[in-house]
């Protein structure tokens, strides 16, 4: 199988988020800076759960989320809402899945790119209706957040 190009870029974003995180503590990676809702780990786990919804969800294919990632990374979620009793992964889990995520895509649904999926209009009023769109759309998403691990990790600093 020929490698698209997006499985490259996919790859580029999110060894730029690896690396983004490369030094971050486990203490610092929970801290929130002020006047926001949400710190590195919580970016870490949402960038996550996101690129498995937009790959598998709108295939109507199972998801790969640990137990307990939905409730505390999805989309207007925050560890100051977080449900009692949740188990918080630690960096190097949350590592590891960042790390496997993109080959395990390219793998199950490489050949797949062009099929068509339940169209979904994003937050933003993007419509995507092929697996392809939805991952190229992700680029966009990933880079928001990474820009925002960037941030915090200033604020975070002072």
């Amino acid at each position: 199988m020929l490698e698209h190009y997006l499985f490259k870029q996919l790859a580029f974003v999110r060894d730029q988020v690896l690396q983004a995180v490369e030094e971050v503590s486990e203490e610092k990676a929970d801290q929130i800076p002020d006047g926001f809702r949400n710190s590195i780990r919580w970016q870490m786990g949402h960038i996550y759960v996101v690129m498995e919804r937009y790959a598998f969800q709108y295939m109507e294919l199972p998801l790969h989320l640990p137990q307990g990632f939905k409730e505390q990374f999805e989309y207007k979620t925050s560890p100051l809402t977080r449900p009692a009793g949740i188990v918080v992964p630690t960096l190097s889990e949350l590592k590891m899945l960042l790390g496997r995520q993109i080959e395990r895509i390219q793998s199950e649904l490489g050949d797949r790119l062009h099929d068509n999926v339940t169209p979904y209009t994003t937050s933003a009023g993007m419509r995507l209706e092929s697996l392809e769109q939805f991952l190229s759309f992700n680029l966009y998403h990933e880079g928001m957040h990474l820009s925002v691990i960037k941030i915090y990790k200033v604020l975070l600093s002072k």
